[in-house]
């Protein structure tokens, strides 16, 4: 099977034997579309979505239609005009309809509707119908002094949904940041399996070398077995290197959301782009773009919401319900549809708290004690969050310059081994200056890899906090999942 991936930027080829070959950037969008981190991404995201939807709907108008239709055969007891009561079997079949508009007012936290409804009564035994309607009625309900959740909803839920837009633009990044991690551990494993059947080879060529010069005495038993524990040390190491690579192979296939028996092969670039970030400049979108803020902001809301309902519940509160309209009854559908009547209905139910043992004012206080904590809180984590900006900025600033130097020390230990091994070969270097250049060739090697997963590191954690571009100039935009 032969796989073909085409990636943005990113040079990314397949071959025969199910082998994919990558380059970060390809590893990144791959895992941005189809790893199971992503789903999980954009499945919170819906929820976060569907909820703010949820919200915006309690402050539109909403049209119901009910009816609950009955049959009663039963003996019940009917009280009399005389105020007797008897047992008396009931034979009847009732039906009801009733069209509701109602319109929840988000400032007074009340709900005025306007419906109209249609009774009928069939007496089964007596073969008689009575009709009823209320083909306009007006209300309002209301609680006065209660809690006002379509008030506090509005300042709340807005502030959740933009929470949950730029988290998803973030994790989207951090995606990006776990694939980098898993990226450059498959290239490390894969670059110390290379340079472990090199040492390898060279152990073997070196062994092979000394078993001649040991026969004419040219070097000692000592020195010959040193080479020897060296072969086997770097043969150990080859399989080492092989089960660190099938271990960081399948990590990164189960990241990107790949079958099992696809095999990797990565490409690594060995420059990154050089420039620097404004340190202010990161602040600034970081500020106005990281889901941090809106956090903060959202449990500020919360904790005094969870006041106001506190305050709310502790004191007096009044429930009121008023409606008019008009009404009547008839023997026939048409007649309950003329000569209409006046109606009106106003209740208003008190409640008055006059001994709780200071509940009420506990629960206040508790509401206000979790309030004061939630600012503190919020000011320190707006604080450290600056200050995070700002340091992984002066960290990234810096990276790009390591990552030269790391280049350049790679360089130079190659060049050193190259030497050292040719002087050993020649007589003139000891079996220790070699061991030391092989070292320090392999330390380079992987140091310089290090930096590297660093540098993207960085650069894609301050592309989630500042949803921009600093590359390219242009902040990031992501198409949202909504379906």
């Amino acid at each position: 099977m032969v796989f073909l991936l085409a990636v943005c930027a990113g040079n990314t080829m397949a071959s025969a034997s199910d082998t994919l070959v990558l380059d970060l950037k390809g590893a990144i969008a791959l895992a941005q579309r189809h790893s199971p981190s992503a789903q999980r991404a954009r499945s919170t995201f819906l929820a976060a979505y569907w909820q703010y939807r949820y919200f915006r709907a309690n402050y539109l108008p909403s049209v119901t239609l009910t009816s609950s239709p009955y049959l009663n055969k039963e003996m019940n007891k009917i009280v009399q005009s005389d105020g007797t009561a008897r047992f008396i079997r009931q034979d009847q079949l009732g039906a009801d309809l009733t069209i509701k508009v109602n319109q929840n007012i988000g400032w007074t936290g009340g709900s005025l509707f306007v419906k109209s409804t249609l009774h009928r009564i069939d007496e089964l035994r007596n073969k008689t119908t009575a009709f009823s309607s209320q083909p306009l009625i007006i209300g309002y309900e209301q609680t006065l002094g209660g809690y006002n959740a379509l008030k506090w909803d509005r300042r709340i839920e807005p502030l959740r949904y933009s929470e949950a837009k730029k988290q998803y633009a973030e994790t989207l990044e951090s995606i990006a940041t776990g694939t980098c991690s898993r990226f450059f551990a498959l290239a490390s494993a894969q670059t110390s399996l290379d340079m472990a059947r090199q040492n390898f080879a060279a152990a073997d060529t070196l062994f092979s070398m000394a078993q001649g010069r040991y026969r004419i005495g040219t070097i000692t038993e000592n020195e010959m077995l040193q080479l020897e524990i060296n072969r086997l040390n770097e043969e150990t190491g080859v399989m080492d290197a092989q089960v660190e690579v099938k271990e960081a192979q399948q990590d990164l296939r189960s990241f990107l959301g790949l079958t099992q028996d696809t095999e990797i092969r990565l490409l690594l670039a060995d420059s990154v782009p050089a420039f620097d970030v404004p340190v202010q400049q990161a602040v600034d979108l970081a500020l106005a773009h990281s889901a941090t803020p809106d956090y903060y902001r959202r449990l500020r809301q919360e904790s005094a919401a969870s006041l106001a309902q506190a305050r709310a519940n502790r004191g007096f509160r009044a429930d009121l319900y008023v409606q008019f309209g008009l009404s009547q009854t008839g023997d026939n559908m048409g007649s309950v549809y003329r000569h209409l009547l006046n109606q009106e209905y106003a209740s208003l139910s008190l409640t008055i708290p006059i001994l709780d043992w200071g509940r009420g004012k506990g629960k206040v206080r508790v509401a206000q004690s979790q309030l004061d904590l939630t600012r503190t809180q919020a000011e320190q984590g707006m604080t450290d969050f600056t200050q995070g900006v700002q340091k992984l900025v002066l960290q990234f600033n810096m990276q790009a310059r390591k990552v030269h130097v790391a280049a350049l020390t790679d360089q130079r230990a190659e060049q050193r081994h190259h030497i050292a091994r040719r002087l050993y070969i020649m007589g003139r270097n000891s079996l220790l200056d070699l061991n030391a250049a092989v070292n320090e060739k392999n330390a380079a090697k992987r140091q310089f890899i290090y930096t590297l997963q660093t540098y993207w590191t960085l650069y894609f954690t301050l592309r989630g906090m500042t949803a921009y571009d600093f590359e390219r100039r242009m902040p990031l935009t992501e198409q949202l999942p909504i379906h």
